[in-house]
């Protein structure tokens, strides 16, 4: 190994460190050298170096508490080296909590009983979940068995697939479809069939629904009392009484289906719809129609 290669293999080492040490600050309130040397397999002098250089680095971020002997948060603690983000955190529990393997598991001391809503199995084979990749990969021509939902029978496709999405519930691949010679949404789980083809000169810049984005402002529904509106604001990260969320063009049809904004405000309670679509005339005269209620 080069001295170059070996001195960024060392920062990249000292770095993954330092994200535990603010990670485990920041979520369990607490570390010790012992946590360093169990998931780092340091030595007691190495992990004491390890935390003592982070503190030379960044004063008052992390402090040594003399009556629990541990290391807490300091008074200027912020992070520098994770992502404190709540909602990635919970995630990464969640699909611990299904068995999943995930990135830094082991970094995780406590894990909480947890439960999501149930999603039924979509039916993708790995087999031709694999030849879409390769077909992503290697810009190759998919000839496919599918299932829409517009046919009564399963028709033969041949489509050049450039990317994937998932709408919440299933994964699509994104593709051109050389019938129609248009980009479309194909779900893995309605493809019966797939067989590799020849290689296809598409450029994926030319699927300008797929590039497009389109801006949704949402806010609080007009329904809900001043208190409810307010919490709405802060479940949703409202500024002034509004967020904007980013949407592809091709994946509007799922996103406002998944938010309940693609029907009438006033077909649910406003306490079970809690967002209405401001700019709905702007949405949907993207996807080409006008608003339907």
């Amino acid at each position: 190994m080069s001295p170059e290669a070996k001195s960024s293999k060392t920062r990249w080492q000292i770095e993954r460190r330092r994200e535990f040490i603010e990670h485990r600050l920041f979520w369990r309130g607490r570390i010790g050298l012992a946590d360093m040397m169990d998931t780092f397999a340091l030595s007691r002098t190495q992990a004491s170096l390890d935390l003592n250089a982070y503190i030379k680095d960044h004063p008052d971020h992390l402090t040594y508490d003399k009556t629990a002997k541990t290391y807490v948060p300091g008074k200027k603690f912020q992070a520098h080296y994770t992502s404190l983000d709540p909602d990635k955190h919970l995630s990464k529990l969640l699909s611990m909590s299904q068995g999943a393997d995930v990135a830094h598991g082991g970094w995780e001391e406590f894990q909480p009983d947890m439960l999501a809503p149930p999603l039924p199995a979509r039916g993708a084979s790995a087999e031709i979940t694999r030849d879409v990749l390769l077909a992503i990969e290697q810009r190759r021509i998919l000839t496919i068995t599918y299932q829409s939902m517009s046919s009564p029978d399963p028709t033969e496709r041949s489509i050049a697939p450039h990317a994937l999405a998932h709408d919440g519930f299933r994964w699509h691949a994104r593709a051109l479809c050389l019938k129609d010679n248009a980009c479309k949404d194909f779900v893995l789980g309605r493809m019966l069939m797939a067989k590799l083809g020849d290689k296809i000169d598409f450029d994926p810049a030319d699927d300008v629904a797929w590039k497009t984005e389109i801006t949704l402002t949402i806010a609080p529904h007009p329904d809900l009392s001043e208190g409810q509106r307010r919490i709405v604001e802060l479940d949703y990260g409202m500024e002034n009484g509004t967020a904007e969320l980013m949407s592809r063009k091709s994946m509007l049809y799922y996103t406002l289906k998944r938010l309940g904004l693609d029907t009438d405000p006033s077909a649910r309670r406003a306490q079970e719809q809690h967002i209405v679509l401001v700019n709905a005339a702007e949405v949907f005269a993207a996807m080409g129609r006008s608003v339907p209620w």
